[in-house]
């Protein structure tokens, strides 16, 4: 019997060590910043892309790439994932600059090399302070459209709750940081835990503007239950796809003819 304490005991202690473990780690978890900043040529991106400077509320001076649209009127803002980076963004980009629409890659502080660390307010600062650099070099916000992957989506919902944009398209979207870590943590209290929450399931709703949802029906990340759940509660016009046969990170290819035909509807609109 005393042996059994004993084991309950040590059980209890290193289930609370492993708590206070996630706890104080969980951004080294949910970030994965590149660490070496590269320009355009470096990066072999489209020579449509020049790189330009942004500063934050905070102080930060920070990096984006853009390329200004040739023939079309709308610019696309793009917030990418967890580990992605602006050479990673400018590959996303090339069909939509062929298209001959704008695209602004933005870059999130502690990522490519820039300063700073990653945090839920600061990816919030950092593509507020985008978007303001966008406007002051003549865009209106209605020409904007934003689109987020993975992560970034709950940066681009976030930026549609505080800027009137020309719409929102999200690719593998989440609910909620708390909720998907509860499915990659499901021994751990983890949804109680998560500091970083981006709550897209609580925002969505609020938005009233064109929405575009997708996910790869194999991704292995981010459940595509969660995309559906999500279009259920945003507002119309909406629309949702799911894209055969792609996973989390494979999605683009077959994402970019389903965004490049509504974005086309929207502007028709």
């Amino acid at each position: 019997m005393r042996v059994l304490k004993i084991f309950a005991v040590l059980a209890i202690i290193s289930y609370a060590l492993l708590i206070v473990a996630f706890y104080f780690t969980q951004r080294s978890l949910l970030y994965f910043p590149t660490r070496v900043y590269l320009t355009p040529a470096e990066a072999h991106a489209d020579s449509a892309f020049r790189e330009i400077e942004v500063k934050t509320s905070d102080g930060l001076k920070l990096k984006a790439w853009y390329a200004a649209a040739k023939s079309l009127p709308f610019t696309i803002v793009f917030f990418h994932g967890n580990g992605d980076s602006l050479s990673g963004s400018a590959q996303v980009a090339e069909p939509y600059i062929e298209a001959g629409y704008g695209f602004l890659a933005v870059e999130y502080r502690g990522f490519s090399g820039l300063p700073g660390k990653p945090t839920e307010t600061g990816l919030y600062n950092d593509a507020r302070a985008c978007i303001h650099a966008l406007i002051a070099s003549g865009i209106e916000p209605r020409h904007m459209i934003l689109y987020g992957h993975s992560l970034g989506t709950g940066v681009a919902i976030e930026m549609a709750r505080e800027f009137p944009v020309g719409g929102l398209m999200v690719l593998a979207p989440y609910l909620s940081i708390p909720s998907l870590a509860q499915v990659h943590y499901p021994f751990l209290p983890a949804r109680l835990l998560v500091l970083d929450r981006f709550e897209n399931e609580k925002k969505i709703g609020e938005l009233h503007v064109p929405v575009l949802v997708a996910n790869g029906d194999n991704d292995e990340l981010i459940p595509p239950s969660h995309g559906q759940k999500l279009f259920s509660m945003a507002n119309e016009p909406k629309e949702y796809h799911s894209i055969p046969g792609r996973g989390h990170n494979d999605s683009f290819d077959g994402f970019a003819p389903i965004s490049l035909d509504w974005i086309g509807r929207v502007c028709r609109a």
